[in-house]
């Protein structure tokens, strides 16, 4: 039985390699990861897709803000085990992260992917014609959803990480 739930501490290592195996080891070179660098994710929306103790797909967002102001959320990466593709499991994290996002009261979502398997979802190149992202993307593939109507009117210039950095260690005074 799949059951998709809220991230845990114990599933950061599965996701990791999840994520390896789904998208090669130079994944975090990507412009993406550039927004996710050293940021927490948005509270309440880094899901897992598991099948009994293993973690077969994985879903997160992240806090960001166009430069004209508007907030959204950046999804990704959304990545399912291969042998356990083409059996619902991304389109049903998409969907819960999309519904999960709303209830939370966020406005807009943007990713970067490919435009045929989330247009079903709603999103799409208009409301992201006038953002870019801090590094090289394909225009095609920057695409986004308002979760709210209006939300992303008039958004336009370099999208940038807004969300809480990543707590780091309290490193003691030498004496």
């Amino acid at each position: 039985m799949i059951t998709l739930r809220h991230e845990r501490p114990a599933d950061v290592k599965a996701r990791e390699a999840l994520l390896d195996e789904a998208f090669g080891k130079t994944r975090t070179r990507n412009t993406s990861q550039r927004l996710r660098e050293g940021r927490l994710p948005a509270d309440g929306l880094s899901l897992v897709a598991a099948e009994g103790r293993r973690v077969i797909g994985t879903a997160r967002l992240w806090h960001v803000t166009c430069a004209s102001g508007q907030p959204a959320l950046l999804l990704g990466p959304v990545a399912v085990a291969a042998d356990c593709r083409n059996r619902g499991i991304g389109a049903a994290l998409v969907r819960r992260a999309l519904r999960d996002a709303h209830r939370l009261g966020h406005g807009a979502v943007m990713l970067v992917g490919d435009p045929p398997y989330y247009s079903r979802f709603g999103f799409s190149v208009e409301k992201a014609a006038a953002v870019r992202l801090p590094g090289p993307f394909e225009r095609h593939r920057l695409l986004a959803l308002e979760l709210k109507p209006g939300t992303l009117d008039g958004a336009a210039g370099l999208i940038r990480a807004s969300g809480r950095p990543v707590p780091q260690p309290a490193i003691a005074a030498a004496a």
